[in-house]
């Protein structure tokens, strides 16, 4: 058990770790994704080129790699192994070891993670993200409703296993977007697709 637990955990954390967003803007000729808006790798900072297109591709690539990783170690392993896969993966997209451990907020990958190991529980959370960002236009607000609700969709759906990676999760982005919290506090956070900096 304990070697299936460290195979789960470096192997969610290679996999989250890969940078999409970087990859597809300097693929794109669009330079370092971190020069630009927050300097974050995920799709949001991505929108602020203005390429909807490479926004969307990174948001269902890294999306996909939290699903991935739970998908993959589930394969091989127990089910709550691969709920650790997850929340490595999303560890690993927060902190790449390839950039210096200097990632993105983990959303699209938390989410992703959801998906993998309660599909349910991660359209339900999926769902929240869409209605909130389209009311309110405010990635990070969405986010953050989403996060919170998600250890009480996994709680019903999937039981108490998935709402513990589910409020592990949500601890760890609510941190992750501690910045943003105050920013909309003040009224200062910059709404989805405004170029900020």
């Amino acid at each position: 058990m304990a070697e299936a637990i460290i195979v789960a955990v470096v192997a969610g954390y290679l996999i989250g770790s890969i940078p999409f967003g970087l990859l597809l803007t300097r693929a794109a000729g669009l330079g370092d994704i971190r020069a630009i808006g927050s300097g974050n790798i995920g799709a949001t900072n991505v929108l602020r080129t203005g390429n909807k297109g490479l926004a969307a591709a990174t948001l269902i690539l890294d999306g996909g790699k939290g699903a991935a990783a739970v998908l993959a170690v589930r394969y091989f392993a127990a089910h709550d192994v691969a709920l650790i896969a997850g929340f490595a993966a999303v560890i690993g997209h927060d902190f790449p070891v390839w950039l210096r451990f200097k990632g993105g907020k983990g959303v699209a990958t938390t989410l992703g993670v959801l998906l993998g190991a309660s599909f349910f529980t991660g359209l339900a959370a999926c769902a929240v993200w869409l209605a909130v960002a389209a009311l309110f236009r405010f990635s990070s607000l969405a986010a953050l409703i989403a996060m919170a609700l998600a250890p009480v969709f996994a709680w019903f759906i999937a039981g108490p296993h998935t709402a513990i990676l589910a409020l592990a999760l949500a601890v760890l982005g609510f941190w992750r977007h501690s910045a943003n919290i105050r920013r909309l506090i003040s009224g200062t956070e910059p709404k989805i697709g405004a170029k900020k900096g």
